[in-house]
């Protein structure tokens, strides 16, 4: 089963940019397909984004679309969530995650996860 660890998080002001990195061990990575996954103190975990095992279908919430980007490079097993013009909403603990299905926007269809990484956006 996949091993997955995030990284790239940290503190940035609104209008900033960050990449988080989400990085798999174990398991043939490119028969999986990856969700980013964030959840803010209080709240419901939030699918952001998804991508096939291939790259060639992606998703995004509508809180996100058009500000961020996933990616995957499948020769280095690494997903990618390319974070621009972010918001102060942005903030929570972002997890990659592996879905049943290539790609769903569901939550509690996700069933390997990595540890999380914080983003924090403030002025």
């Amino acid at each position: 089963q996949p091993q997955l660890a995030e990284s790239g998080g940290g503190s940035v002001q609104p209008g900033g940019s960050l990449k988080l990195n989400c990085a798999s061990r174990g398991g043939p990575f490119d028969w999986f397909g990856i969700g980013w996954v964030r959840q803010a103190p209080g709240k419901a975990r939030e699918v952001v984004s998804c991508i096939s095992n291939g790259g060639e279908i992606t998703w995004y919430a509508d809180s996100v679309k058009g500000r961020f980007t996933i990616s995957r490079d499948n020769a280095k097993n690494t997903v990618y969530l390319h974070m621009n013009n972010v918001k102060t909403e942005d903030t929570a603990v972002y997890y990659c995650a592996v879905p049943t299905q290539s790609c769903s926007p569901a939550a509690d269809e996700y069933v390997f996860w990595g540890q999380g990484t914080q983003v924090t956006v403030s002025p």
